[in-house]
């Protein structure tokens, strides 16, 4: 049971290529969405939505993404929309990981809380913003691996 100031989070994986334990990200989820509504919002911030989805996809499809709104080509790691949506690349992130000797999990988690903080109103865009929202992420990520976290 959710309260009215915290959204429901969701995942849904959309794509067929890469095998993900959806309902164990969703979990992480949920607790990483709480420990971002700590930190001080940007702007509106997560208390503004009413549910967040998190879907995962394929490379193509955030290719196209990337390029409708964003006008740029390739796919990326993670786009986030303001109305509450975070698509996440699983190909881009098995690929990642494998480039950072990580897992596709600690990946997949990694862009989740990065789309979470861009929903709580952060910005990566200037030298100050990156390092803030890189400091943050390292935070959440160490707190939210824990069930009680």
């Amino acid at each position: 049971m959710r309260t009215a100031s915290v959204p429901l989070i969701s995942v849904h994986d959309r794509q067929r290529k890469i095998p993900v334990d959806r309902a164990a990200l969703e979990q992480f989820a949920t607790r990483a969405l709480r420990l971002c509504m700590r930190q001080r919002a940007r702007g509106p911030g997560l208390a503004s939505l009413e549910e967040i989805d998190v879907l995962l996809i394929s490379d193509h499809r955030m290719s196209e993404l990337h390029r409708k709104f964003m006008e740029m080509s390739g796919p990326t790691d993670v786009i986030t929309f303001q109305h509450g949506e975070i698509f996440i690349s699983t190909e881009t992130a098995k690929r990642q990981a494998r480039r950072h000797r990580s897992t596709l999990a600690n990946e997949l988690r990694l862009y989740l809380v990065h789309g979470l903080l861009h929903l709580h109103g952060f910005d990566d865009q200037s030298p100050k913003g990156k390092r803030l929202m890189d400091s943050l992420q390292t935070k959440i990520l160490a707190a939210a691996q824990s069930p009680n976290g």
